[in-house]
């Protein structure tokens, strides 16, 4: 069934961009850690991409992304009032949330967009929020006032230091859980090097860590086998076995050599796409 793009936001100028969906039946049940699988025309690929919010009173979801490849330049093409052919959800297991005390939410590029689902979750349970979001640079930085209008504490770095403080969300997490023995879990969603970074962080600390591997997913229903990962010894499927989880158990080498199988087919179809529509 269609789905019509109610609102569609330029986050980061032909890069980011954020689309509000009329998708009541989805809006209803969805959870923060759900993601949908999308199809924009009859002949284009399933892509999966994480909620970023719901309002199942409006019917709508909230979907961010960054233009990577064809399926999202594609997608960057559309505008309001267009309808993505297929939107299928919510998928996947949805963030274990239960009362604790403070959590740590950090989040990376458009990952930031998926942790404020989760970080909204625990809020409303009356967990004690903090957000850490970082970005390259200023203009790079997402959802700040979306996290700042219920997180407890919000801590934001830029590489550059440009805004918040110049260096890494690790340095800034590393800080709170030395000074913070509240913290009960942490929460890490974002570009693959940042959660094996944050796992490396919070491990000598002994602080349950989660980390969302939706980069790795493909076609989102276990078929295609391209989201295997080693989780504890085991093998996993992101897209039906998490897409969370225990970041400590992770084997984030392996993860990394995955993320890069299928880089020179993606490109070759990018280039091709971009060069018919010149």
């Amino acid at each position: 069934m269609a789905t019509r793009i109610l609102s569609k936001e330029g986050l980061i100028p032909g890069k980011t961009s954020k689309l509000v969906l009329h998708a009541p039946a989805i809006a209803a049940k969805a959870k923060p850690g759900h993601f949908v699988i999308m199809r924009m025309h009859e002949k284009g690929e399933r892509i999966p991409l994480t909620i970023a919010d719901t309002d199942p009173e409006k019917g709508t979801i909230v979907i961010v992304y960054l233009v990577m490849g064809k399926s999202t330049a594609v997608l960057e093409h559309m505008d309001a009032g267009d309808d993505i052919l297929d939107v299928c959800g919510p998928l996947g297991h949805p963030t274990r949330i239960e009362r604790g005390g403070t959590v740590v939410c950090v989040g990376g590029g458009t990952g930031i967009a998926a942790m404020h689902h989760i970080a909204k979750g625990h809020a409303r349970i009356g967990n004690r929020v903090v957000g850490v979001i970082g970005a390259r640079s200023k203009d790079l930085l997402l959802f700040e006032k979306e996290l700042d209008s219920f997180a407890d504490e919000l801590l934001i770095s830029t590489d550059d230091g440009s805004y918040g403080r110049r260096g890494l969300v690790t340095e800034l997490l590393r800080e709170k859980l030395e000074r913070d023995n509240t913290v009960f879990e942490v929460v890490a969603v974002g570009p693959v090097p940042m959660m094996a970074a944050v796992a490396q962080t919070t491990r000598p600390f002994g602080v349950k860590t989660t980390v969302s591997l939706n980069p790795v997913m493909v076609d989102g229903i276990g078929m295609c086998g391209a989201c295997r990962v080693s989780v504890g010894g085991k093998t996993k499927f992101a897209c039906v076995d998490g897409p969370e989880f225990d970041g400590h158990l992770v084997d984030f080498d392996e993860l990394r050599r995955r993320l890069s199988a299928y880089r020179d087919q993606e490109k070759r179809s990018f280039e091709l796409y971009e060069k018919a529509r010149s």
